[in-house]
């Protein structure tokens, strides 16, 4: 019915017009994806989506994930990480925020060999969390380092998603 230009266009007039009456981010981008896609696309759009979750779902990176919670987790319980990161402490030395720029380092390391965000910020909050607050760090800036340096891994490579 239209060039594919005013679809666009209408989708980004749509997606804002529900963002400012009030509905959530989420559901206005389903709602924009769905109601376009169908006008796009018609029918045949729901008879692709079952393949495309399958397709997603069964991803072989996803295996990643719980086993480097578990090793996260083993670590934490053997207080092997707790010597680990006393050892990155004392290496620091007396150098003022040591212990977050040798975090920020491992994460990112950590980051750029598994490529998946999620198994290396929890891997870190499990191993780095207590031992930077027992040093004397604050809780939100223990967590933001935590994070910002497992995403950081994102765009070293060999990431995954090079």
């Amino acid at each position: 019915m239209f060039e594919p230009q005013t679809y666009a266009i209408l989708m980004l007039v749509g997606f804002f017009c529900l963002l400012m009456i009030g509905i959530p981010v989420a559901t206005s981008l389903a709602t924009v994806g769905f109601v376009f896609g169908y006008l796009g696309f018609g029918d045949s759009l729901f008879s692709l989506l079952p393949a495309r979750f399958y397709g997603i779902v069964a991803g072989y990176q996803w295996m990643a994930i719980p086993l480097f919670v578990f090793m996260g987790v083993m670590l934490e319980k053997s207080r092997l990480a707790d010597d680990l990161l006393d050892v990155m402490g004392h290496i620091a030395g007396g150098l003022r925020g040591g212990m977050g720029v040798g975090i920020v380092l491992f994460g990112v390391l950590m980051g750029a060999t598994t490529g998946i965000v999620g198994a290396t910020v929890i891997t870190l909050g499990l191993l780095a969390l207590p031992t930077l607050v027992r040093r004397g760090y604050d809780k939100g800036l223990a967590c933001g380092v935590i994070c910002a340096s497992g995403c950081l891994g994102q765009i070293i490579p060999p990431s995954l998603i090079l």
